[in-house]
């Protein structure tokens, strides 16, 4: 039985669909959570149908609405009394259903673009809390998907505790190399502190996987070139004069440099550097 509480969610401007999760259950970003780009996302909990996800799924790629796609499933179900299930589809149309054998608390609230669930929560509050802090907060909807999880665990969140967390979003040509769909792809399955950690690591991810942004591309010269030549000395790539000139032998350590990072993603091929991959060396390798 997963005692969770989930958000499905898109970001129709950006052409995002994505959930996520926390539950006092091992792994649960490995059960609940389901999406496809241009199609749609599925949370399936509590009593979890795992065929929820891909046949639902299937159905909203042939046009079928989020709503009637619930109905059919549980519908079809004989267990549907025991399962939770909240949907967005491709037109940010949610809808959710919770059985009337859920464990109490259970329930969900849906929005414009969003369904938020839970089962086994300290009381509806929880799902309250988190719509109200999606609809209030702006930027990706990764970001605004974790402030909802946070915003149900600042409200009791699952009453039993936290054990683990997931966040998976999707994007057209979003993944690694533009070859697949899933732009963030995150699990937390066994911590203390699950939403917190999961905040620490997506983090991490938009530093990786991020991209560039032109007002934040620094042209190496002068002090900063001398910097630069000062970071690959300390990190061990060059051992050349501080001369404040980006050389070849200056760009060649930062390009060692930056793979080593893995931070390939945000590399110039020109006299410039990204400030967020700057930031990042001067913290790891400053004087």
């Amino acid at each position: 039985m997963l005692s969770t509480f989930s958000i499905a969610a898109c970001d129709r401007e950006a052409r995002q669909w994505g959930v996520a999760v926390q539950s006092k259950f091992l792994a649960a970003g490995a059960v609940v959570p389901f999406a496809q780009a241009e199609v749609g996302a599925v949370a399936t909990q509590a009593h979890a149908n795992t065929t929820y996800g891909p046949r639902g799924l299937a159905l909203m790629a042939q046009g079928l609405i989020a709503s009637e796609v619930i109905r059919q499933l549980t519908e079809a179900d004989p267990e549907r009394g025991a399962r939770q299930v909240g949907m967005v589809d491709a037109q940010g149309r949610a809808a959710a259903f919770t059985g009337q054998q859920c464990f109490e608390w259970a329930g969900h609230s849906v929005g414009d673009g969003f369904c938020c669930q839970g089962n086994i929560l300290a009381g509806p509050a929880v799902v309250s809390a988190m719509a109200q802090a999606f609809e209030s907060t702006t930027g990706a909807l990764a970001g605004r998907l974790v402030a909802a999880l946070e915003a149900g665990q600042a409200n009791g969140g699952d009453r039993r505790g936290q054990q683990s967390a997931g966040l998976l979003v999707v994007q057209a040509g979003g993944g690694y190399g533009g070859y697949n769909d899933r732009l963030i792809d995150l699990r937390v399955d066994e911590h203390p502190a699950p939403i917190a950690e999961l905040r620490r690591i997506l983090a991490l991810q938009r530093l990786y996987f991020g991209k560039s942004r032109a007002e934040d591309l620094l042209p190496i010269q002068g002090a900063l070139a001398r910097e630069v030549q000062e970071i690959v000395r300390r990190a061990g790539y060059y051992n050349g004069p501080l001369t404040g000139d980006y050389d070849e032998a200056t760009r060649s350590a930062l390009t060692r440099l930056i793979h080593t990072e893995n931070l390939e993603e945000r590399e110039q091929r020109d006299e410039r550097i990204d400030r967020v991959a700057l930031e990042f060396l001067r913290a790891r390798f400053g004087g």
